[in-house]
């Protein structure tokens, strides 16, 4: 199987974009801090700090879901935007949402911090995986994935 990586690394960009979104004053990021529950002096210090490393590998991440997440398209045989976006949603309910309980059930993590976080998988699994169904190479016009 042959994937199209122009495809893999444009759902691996939106996916971490839609990350940087989500965890942004304009939507989550007061709630967030909120439910982590720093200090003000505790949160200065984490804005003080340099992420260029976290940021790096969460591109990074987010290519390898990609990557992997290509592959689950061509295995369900998704070529429209709806199934691809079943597939990112069975792959999120299936591994993600159940892995992720264990930080509430056992760390004791608040429930609101755990839906925050999924939140942001449920709608960049779906996203991605409506983009790589559909993706097409102009010269060949088949899906992000070749048998």
């Amino acid at each position: 199987m042959r994937i199209n990586y122009t495809a893999v690394a444009a759902s691996a960009a939106a996916y971490w974009v839609l990350g940087a979104l989500w965890y942004s004053p304009l939507l989550f990021a007061r709630p967030f801090v909120a439910l982590k529950g720093y200090s003000p002096e505790q949160l200065a210090a984490v804005e003080a700090q340099s992420h260029a490393g976290e940021i790096g590998l969460a591109l990074l991440t987010s290519l390898l879901l990609a990557y992997v997440l290509a592959h689950f398209v061509k295995f369900t045989g998704a070529e429209t935007a709806a199934s691809g976006a079943l597939t990112g949603f069975w792959l999120w309910l299936g591994f993600v949402v159940t892995t992720n309980l264990e930080t509430v059930i056992f760390e004791q993590r608040p429930l609101g911090l755990y839906l925050i976080n999924n939140g942001y998988h449920l709608v960049g699994l779906l996203g991605m995986g409506a983009l790589l169904a559909v993706w097409r190479r102009e010269r060949h016009r088949v899906p992000a994935y070749q048998s």
